[in-house]
């Protein structure tokens, strides 16, 4: 079993070229999704444009932050994350589970509901919309 190794980048001198990395990230996740959706069979769960919204929506979380060793930090982390996905590293329902079923994409929540107490409901509305 061999490891690759990544080589760090260095630290982003400026907000502006933090950002431009993320940019990149993006672009790089987003061209990656046709080869997640092959491996891990999504294409009955999830669009790409799902995915991509979903990727969009994680960066956009992020988006006031304005330290650029936080955001290098942050992109080192995706980069990490996106690298396990892409060499398989997760199996398909960590997949569904952290990207598809908990960023709210399913819409159909209300049938599952049944039987369910008014706390439970409520939960899991919050948590899934």
């Amino acid at each position: 079993m061999s490891f690759r190794s990544v080589k760090v980048p260095p630290n982003s001198a400026s907000l502006i070229e933090a950002k431009a990395r993320v940019f990149d990230f993006f672009r790089t996740a987003c061209r990656s999704i046709p080869t997640v959706m092959d491996i891990y069979n999504l294409d009955e769960v999830v669009t790409k444009a799902q995915l991509r919204s979903n990727i969009a929506s994680q960066i956009r979380k992020h988006s006031n932050i304005t330290n650029p060793k936080v955001i290098d930090m942050l992109l080192f982390n995706g980069m990490e994350e996106l690298n396990n996905v892409v060499e398989h590293a997760k199996q398909r329902h960590h997949l569904i589970g952290q990207y598809v079923v908990g960023e709210g994409l399913v819409q159909d929540l209300d049938t599952k509901d049944q039987g369910l107490s008014e706390f439970l409901k409520n939960f899991y509305k919050t948590n899934y919309f």
